[in-house]
């Protein structure tokens, strides 16, 4: 059995949706699929997940969101009109998104929440009844009724591990069932969403539950590249990598796939490929717990621009027994989380991005850090961009770090900081946010 997501790209139009039908019959073991809500039909569109967010935050400001609402239903109803779906599935789908419009708006995190989640959820809806009216054997199911519970916590969303075993009676559904990326509920039946890009996490939850054997995510690319093609022209395919080294690019820039996505599929075993949905043919880029290291000691190089650096500097500051909490303490009381702390004896720097704090809660920061842990130094630096060179041959690979530092110091770009991990997979550059192309455009050609 397979999973098989689609992206918002995937599903913009009739057109693409066609598409769609033709890859998922085209293998039958290819049963449960996930949808994401429609997205740009054109460089100049709008995702409707964002045109839904606009309403709820009109509607929150008490201002009048009709024309967003009915631009909202105009999408689903071009598709439907396109495919010539039968129009009580438009009914609907009005029906639903108005509900949710005029409910109760007192915990706004919620509304909202309600609100982005169906873009999805009516898109499987409509999905669902494409294949219907094809003749496909096929239905939408709600994640509350399927048993997809997610936590309630503050800032982050994850599925509860009782929903693995309430899922995986999807298996034994006839037909082909199409789901609803995204969202979950949590146990007192309030829709919660994942961060964006959700849907891919709703794939690979689904994969895991139902112990499928593949879980294929198609997109608009042919495959995962092993450096940002916005940067560097006609970049290296990569056929083969590892979650681990996945999950270090998805993290650093990779936009192909969120980079929660793989924990549940890594969990399981289950192999994940990333597919095309306008080139189908091609192999695209099977991601594996083990590969054989063939291609050097790198298999991908990503940014990220966005972050600033906390330098605390206090002489001693390896002695002093409980320092790190006390640090870390200031943090969380403003709810700022933190990315890396590389250190040294006397020193200490805290990598965050910096749109977690205004320039109000920064000098609350740094006065608190200074005055509360006695330190010699604290500066802010803004404006940094991570770049991060990644690869499983490189623990066994000398000379990997000399030879970056190298690239990057014949392009005259200067290193602000340098972070290995401990799984000596990955290793992480800190550079001036404007030197974020020079800098990846050395690296890339030092490695491939």
């Amino acid at each position: 059995m397979k999973v098989i997501k689609f992206g918002g790209s995937s599903l913009a139009s009739g057109e693409q949706l066609k598409k769609v039908f033709n890859i998922v019959i085209s293998d039958s073991e290819r049963k449960i699929v996930v949808v994401s809500a429609p997205g740009k039909r054109n460089s100049d569109d709008i995702k409707v997940t964002d045109l839904l967010i606009a309403t709820a935050e009109r509607q929150l400001r008490n201002e009048k969101s009709e024309e967003l609402i009915e631009e909202i239903i105009a999408r689903y109803a071009s598709i439907a009109e396109e495919l010539s779906i039968p129009a009580d599935i438009i009914a609907t789908i009005r029906e639903d998104l108005l509900a949710l419009v005029y409910a109760d708006q007192s915990d706004e995190k919620r509304y909202i929440d309600a609100l982005k989640a169906s873009g999805e959820d009516n898109n499987a809806k409509l999905v669902a009844a494409f294949f219907q009216s094809q003749g496909v054997e096929a239905e939408y199911v709600c994640p509350k009724q399927a048993g997809l519970i997610v936590t309630d916590e503050e800032g982050y969303t994850s599925v509860l591990p009782e929903s693995y075993e309430r899922l995986s009676a999807l298996r034994d559904r006839k037909g082909i069932v199409v789901f609803p990326g995204f969202f979950g509920y949590t146990e007192d039946g309030e829709v919660l969403t994942f961060s964006r890009s959700g849907s891919d996490i709703t794939g690979s939850i689904l994969a895991a539950a139902v112990k499928a054997d593949f879980y294929e995510n198609f997109t608009d690319v042919d495959a995962v590249y092993s450096v940002n093609p916005n940067v560097v022209s006609n970049p290296k395919e990569i056929r083969e990598i590892t979650y681990r080294e996945m999950r270090e690019l998805s993290y650093a820039g990779f936009t192909v796939l969120h980079d929660e996505a793989l924990i549940p599929a890594f969990r399981a075993g289950i192999p994940v490929n990333i597919r095309n949905t306008n080139n189908p043919t091609a192999p695209g880029t099977l991601i594996v717990n083990k590969r054989n290291n063939t291609n050097g000691p790198v298999i991908g190089i990503a940014s990220d621009k966005g972050f600033c650096s906390i330098y605390i500097s206090k002489y001693l500051m390896n002695r002093e027994v409980g320092f790190g909490r006390k640090m870390l303490s200031i943090l969380e009381e403003y709810g700022v989380a933190y990315e890396h702390t590389p250190s040294g004896i006397d020193d200490v720097t805290l990598i965050l991005r910096q749109d977690q704090m205004n320039a109000e809660t920064e000098e609350k920061i740094v006065q608190r850090l200074t005055e509360e842990l006695h330190a010699d130094e604290v500066i802010v630096e803004h404006n940094l961009a991570l770049i991060m060179v990644v690869g499983e041959g490189m623990r066994h690979n000398v000379g990997t770090t000399a030879r970056a530092a190298k690239a990057l110091a014949d392009a005259k770009v200067n290193i602000e900081m340098i972070n290995q991990g401990s799984s000596e997979v990955s290793m992480m550059f800190a550079v001036k946010g404007e030197s974020e192309d020079k800098a990846v455009h050395a690296l890339y050609h030092e490695f491939f």
